[in-house]
């Protein structure tokens, strides 16, 4: 009897232990498991998009903070300010233990820069919402045109370094370590550009954000795990991969879902802007070779 009991045990103990490290948490979270959170007292929603497509509907209890105004700093397109980033967030009532849920207008990239912002903070329990701010989300939630008044607490700050690369690491890596261009195609061939040359940096692979989602009836949708996984599977996973677009945002919906994959990915957060402005950096300009063919 007591054999079978401490068998029973062990087999239990075993298939928990089994459990535990099969079990992935996911970077995205569902409409009906928002539907089922939202009265969560230790939960914040973030809307990104501009204040006025916010003030004309939101999900019901979001706060507001427009990318462009929040997560970039003007001209470089870079992190804010820490001082600002920390009262931002404790102002919308966000500590190191809230539970924090991010949405946009479908494009998803600057939902990610949120996040991604947000973890390079040191914020864990931060996610993506599954759909943007569309016809479905709209059906399925309910939708206000109130601002919420959220109670401050006191949001505190651990840099996790790993997620950034600096212009002279990506100058290091090229011909050494994968780096992958966010951008669209047009960008990345050199047909147009937001700095002031054209082109890539030398090596890197087209890997466009848009890649990560799907244009669906009812509005823009994150493909599911196994889909993305087909996407990036031709990737090294015992190599850091750097990742960049035209000012970090695509760059930040690839790195979620690479990190969520087990890729080792770090964003060069200067990305096209800079690089592109520097006359000192390399460039490969795709175009410019077949405007000199003809």
């Amino acid at each position: 009897m007591c054999i079978r009991i401490i068998v029973l045990l062990l087999f239990l103990s075993n298939s928990v232990f089994a459990s535990q490290n099969t079990q992935k948490s996911s970077a995205v979270v569902s409409v009906q498991w928002l539907q089922k959170h939202l009265d969560d007292k230790n939960l914040v929603i973030i809307d990104v998009r501009e204040k006025e497509a916010y003030k004309k509907g939101h999900i019901k209890g979001a706060v507001n903070m427009p990318v462009m105004e929040d997560f970039f700093t003007p001209q470089s397109l870079q992190l804010p300010k820490l001082s600002f980033l920390k009262n931002l967030f404790s102002n919308a009532g966000i500590d190191n233990n809230t539970k924090v849920v991010i949405y946009d207008n479908g494009q998803f990239c600057w939902a990610a820069r949120a996040y991604w912002v947000l973890q390079v903070l040191g914020h864990k329990s931060v996610w993506l919402l599954e759909y943007g701010y569309g016809k479905y989300i709209q059906e399925s939630l309910p939708i206000s045109t109130k601002t919420p008044v959220r109670k401050y607490k006191n949001f505190t700050i651990q840099i996790n370094s790993d997620m950034i690369q600096t212009k002279l690491g990506v100058m290091m890596a090229i011909g050494k370590n994968p780096i992958l261009d966010g951008r669209s195609e047009d960008m990345y061939m050199g047909r147009v550009s937001i700095a002031k040359r054209y082109g890539h940096i030398p090596t890197a692979q087209l890997f466009s954000g848009s890649n990560n989602y799907q244009i669906t009836k009812n509005g823009n949708k994150i493909k599911n795990l196994q889909e993305l996984k087909s996407i990036y599977a031709k990737l090294p996973k015992d190599k850091q991969i750097i990742l960049y677009c035209q000012d970090g945002a695509d760059a930040a919906l690839d790195y979620i879902f690479m990190d969520e994959l087990g890729y080792k990915a770090a964003i060069y957060e200067g990305s096209w802007i800079e690089w592109g402005n520097d006359e000192h950096t390399p460039i490969e300009n795709p175009s410019a070779k077949i405007i000199k063919k003809k």
